[in-house]
């Protein structure tokens, strides 16, 4: 997680939104005034925010979450490292 100036955001808006898009990571802009600090994300980023927490929401989908941890009915798997297209 990165913070820069106000000023600097917009002067480099381009390569800013190029970053945050491609590395995933959250950018948080400063200004003087604290109540005006923004965080940007990605849309990829922010759609799975979202969608963690309508799951997180919904008791309905965490019950049957917790139960199938319960009883073990889930699948590991291992990591694996995607490239990137740089």
């Amino acid at each position: 997680m990165e913070a820069i100036t106000y000023s600097n955001f917009r002067q480099n808006l381009r390569s800013y939104m190029k970053q945050v898009d491609g590395d995933t990571d959250i950018l948080i802009v400063t200004t003087k005034n604290i109540e005006d600090t923004v965080v940007v994300l990605s849309k990829r980023d922010y759609v799975s925010m979202q969608e963690t927490l309508r799951i997180l929401s919904n008791n309905y989908l965490m019950d049957k979450t917790r139960r199938q941890f319960k009883v073990g009915k889930f699948l590991t798997h291992e990591l694996f490292e995607v490239a990137s297209d740089e």
